[in-house]
């Protein structure tokens, strides 16, 4: 069995795995299901009370005037910065060298709406307000990512968000917030979800990360925005006939979950001070700023996944089902904290890095 095969296999076979909320199946809209009445009417192309009940609540909890519900992040943020472009009649955004848009949406920005990034920072770091001041072209939009996934989840700190907000803002430029992770944030920065979108004209959250619905998205700003946003949405096709499996898993799993991210953050913190106790092992960032973070190890790809396979097998808890190669010396992950990590005996879980921390200094 190749090893990458066996880590797959080997973490499929464990009692506890430490990210996440679980497995992604049928039974998250079962028991989405069972919580809701079946009497209730469903959504038809973008309205009725269920879809408009929901847009209302993410409203006023992002501080909005309006919100709009999308089935797609992708499909809500580039609308976002073509709404932006047309009403400045300039066709450049301005974000981070590893965002979403430009790294995992092939060109969708480019290629349907002829808009042009022009990219900030170095890509192995955040956007800081001198980046955004040196740009030397005229641009409609700037996206800020919060957090940075691609660099292992990092934040800029509150005051550096509100000198760039104030800057745009002078500069007539529109600041967008991709927020997909956004709830996860609220802890770092001790702000509600309201205080930090009032630093931008639109944001889009996300349903499926952390708080594990089954998809779907928030699109939210003024009036004129978001109605605009509703043109687009249909112009994309992103008007099914109903959206209600979504919208109703995203308002379930959002009154479920929204209260545990500061949970999810100590969590976070406590395991990455048990990656770092190891050798050869090291978090993005040290200390996490969220529930979410990369683990990178001084180790070839190959020699970790049995290592990792062997702990797995022998303990019943599985830290990572793949890993993503640097360098033929250097391979990383990375990982979200869900509802799975409390129920992980501690004791046990120390095991698992006492574990590590010896096979990895046994092959050096």
């Amino acid at each position: 069995m190749k090893e990458d095969n066996r880590l797959g296999e080997a973490f499929k076979k464990t009692k506890y795995q430490v990210g996440g909320h679980g497995e992604r199946d049928i039974q998250t809209l079962k028991e989405v299901l069972n919580d809701y009445d079946s009497q209730q009417e469903s959504d038809i192309y973008g309205k009725g009370k269920i879809i408009e009940d929901f847009q209302s609540k993410m409203a006023e909890y992002l501080g909005k005037e309006k919100a709009v519900f999308f089935p797609s992040g992708t499909m809500a943020q580039q609308i976002a910065l073509r709404i932006w472009c047309d009403k400045k009649g300039l066709k450049k955004v301005g974000y981070h060298p590893l965002c979403h848009l430009e790294i995992h949406e092939e060109d969708g920005l480019k290629e349907l709406h002829h808009i042009d990034p022009i990219l900030l920072a170095d890509k192995n770091r955040l956007i800081q307000l001198e980046d955004v001041v040196g740009v030397k072209e005229d641009i409609a939009c700037l996206l800020l990512e919060l957090p940075q996934r691609e660099i292992g989840g990092q934040l800029p700190d509150y005051q550096t968000l509100e000198s760039i907000s104030a800057y745009c803002r002078e500069k007539g430029i529109k600041l967008h917030l991709d927020g997909a992770r956004l709830f996860e944030i609220l802890p770092y920065y001790k702000k509600s979800a309201a205080e930090i979108c009032s630093l931008f004209d639109s944001v889009y959250v996300s349903f499926y990360k952390g708080i594990g619905g089954i998809a779907g998205a928030i699109l939210a700003g003024d009036k004129d925005f978001t109605e605009e946003s509703k043109v687009w949405k249909r112009r994309h096709g992103g008007d099914l006939i109903s959206l209600y499996p979504y919208i109703i898993s995203s308002d379930y799993y959002f009154n479920k979950r929204i209260h545990k991210m500061e949970q999810y953050y100590e969590e976070a913190k406590e395991l990455a001070v048990l990656f770092n106790k190891c050798s050869y092992v090291s978090t993005k960032p040290v200390e996490p700023v969220s529930n979410m973070f990369h683990v990178h190890f001084d180790l070839p790809k190959e020699k970790l996944e049995s290592i990792l396979a062997t702990i797995y097998e022998t303990t019943g808890i599985g830290l990572t089902s793949y890993l993503r190669e640097i360098s033929k010396e250097a391979c990383y992950y990375e990982v979200s904290i869900g509802d799975r990590f409390a129920n992980i005996p501690k004791k046990e879980l120390t095991m698992v890095f006492q574990l590590l921390n010896e096979l990895i200094s046994g092959i050096q």
